[in-house]
């Protein structure tokens, strides 16, 4: 069967953080739908607006090839798919492929002979062939590599990294068999200028992203630990890591919390599978243990610098700057913030939360949380820096101990302010 790159016409399922990139490089060039369930979502892109901050309005105008619908109908006249929906973990820290079945029911009822599936979603290494690939079958009567072909290709987009775009980052590929990697591999090529990594099979392709974040999150639980050790010494932990740091191969991880769609989710989806296949992983499981426990140990060092000021916990004000996952981003998916609040609450204090970069209704939709629009000066006993937004830079030492009384604690995650102007930091 051949494959044809003139003739493309692209379907985008999902229209997050990947999703929508990827729709507006594509819908530069070809005709391409992006098609998400949510029809508020659609609307949203349709008034050419992206709530998550990741396409200007101007680049949604640029694709002058691309609709959006929330009708999979729409769907049917593509040849070319790529799911990008999200994959979460569930109960007991296990994959959570709800999301990834329903994408490929639904294109197992709309693919046609001869069309091409590929899968953005970090998954397990073989979940592409043994998970999704049946539903397309079930749903189409196809066979594949017969009537059909399927491809993986990682996500790798950074969210609200306005550096490194997707067009910039290599694109790793693979295909379902020798001429489908080609064609995925072509189709890919034409988007992206950094230029492409063929892989010699999905499950190679599958790994190589699962690892990525795997290899991030152990080697931040490793500076983690060190933070919590060199706490105990009495030294600065950011000192010992700049002084380390000349020489020239050590690596440049600072401690912190470890949340996101990523970092602190991946390394489940490979424990998984290793633990399927008779193996029980240590060490990656040991640095998930770390991460994971970060939170409780912010909020247990902030409770003892507010009784070294014999500030009770229990009537405590606590002001969170920052809820999001990283900075400069409004993504709050899997944020290790709620657990320090969360925490903090348990020994009665009250806690505020302000982030301007966080919408108000997806903060109480998705943790109860009400967001503080204006924190109130000189109200606060606690002020914890928690992500390190541009915004609460510019306040700089001075403004941010505004908001706090005049012996109230401040304590630094994200390393904002130099050491000599917080009473603490991770």
């Amino acid at each position: 069967m051949s494959f044809d790159i003139n003739n493309l016409r692209i379907g985008i399922v999902g229209l997050g953080y990947v999703g929508l990139p990827l729709a507006v490089e594509f819908g530069k060039k070809y005709p391409t739908v992006g098609f998400d369930i949510k029809a508020d979502r659609v609307a949203e892109l349709e008034g050419g607006t992206d709530s998550t901050l990741e396409c200007s309005s101007e680049e949604l105008a640029e694709a002058t090839h691309l609709s959006f619908a929330s009708d999979s109908a729409a769907l049917a006249d593509c040849n070319f798919y790529i799911v990008t929906v999200p994959t979460p973990i569930g109960d007991g820290n296990r994959p959570l492929l709800t999301p990834l079945k329903m994408a490929s029911r639904l294109l197992g009822s709309v693919i046609s002979k001869g069309d091409t599936v590929v899968y953005e979603s970090t998954v397990y290494p073989g979940a592409t062939e043994e998970f999704c690939v049946p539903f397309l079958e079930q749903g189409s009567g196809f066979t594949m590599n017969e009537e059909f072909f399927v491809g993986y290709s990682p996500e790798r987009i950074n969210p609200g990294d306005k550096e490194h775009r997707l067009p910039s980052i290599l694109k790793v590929t693979s295909g379902s068999n020798a001429e489908a990697a080609e064609f995925v591999d072509a189709v890919y090529a034409t988007i992206i200028t950094a230029g492409t990594h063929k892989a010699s099979s999905i499950k190679v392709a599958e790994a190589a992203k699962v690892i990525e974040n795997t290899q991030r999150d152990v080697n931040i639980a490793l500076v983690n630990e060190l933070a919590m050790i060199f706490d105990r010494v009495g030294i600065d932990t950011e000192e010992v890591l700049e002084a380390a740091g000349t020489k020239w191969n050590f690596l440049p991880f600072r401690p912190g919390l470890v949340g996101g769609h990523c970092i602190g989710i991946d390394p489940y989806y490979l424990t998984y599978k290793a633990q399927q296949l008779g193996y029980h992983p240590q060490m990656i499981l040991a640095g998930r243990r770390i991460n994971d426990n970060m939170s409780l140990y912010v909020a247990s060092q902030v409770v003892k610098l507010m009784l070294k000021k014999s500030i009770q916990p229990s009537s405590a004000r606590v002001l969170m700057l920052g809820l999001a996952f990283k900075e400069n981003c409004p993504d709050v998916r899997n944020t290790k913030v709620v657990d320090i609040v969360n925490e903090l609450t348990t020994y009665g204090a009250t806690v505020d939360v302000h982030d301007p970069w966080c919408d108000a209704d997806e903060a109480k939709h998705e943790y109860g949380l009400d967001l503080v629009a204006e924190p109130q000066n000189g109200a606060y006993d606690v002020v914890i820096i928690a992500v390190a937004h541009d915004e609460f830079r510019a306040l700089g030492a001075d403004g941010i101990r505004a908001f706090g009384k005049e012996t109230s604690v401040l304590y630094d995650i994200k390393y904002v302010l130099p050491p000599e102007l917080v009473d603490d930091r991770l």
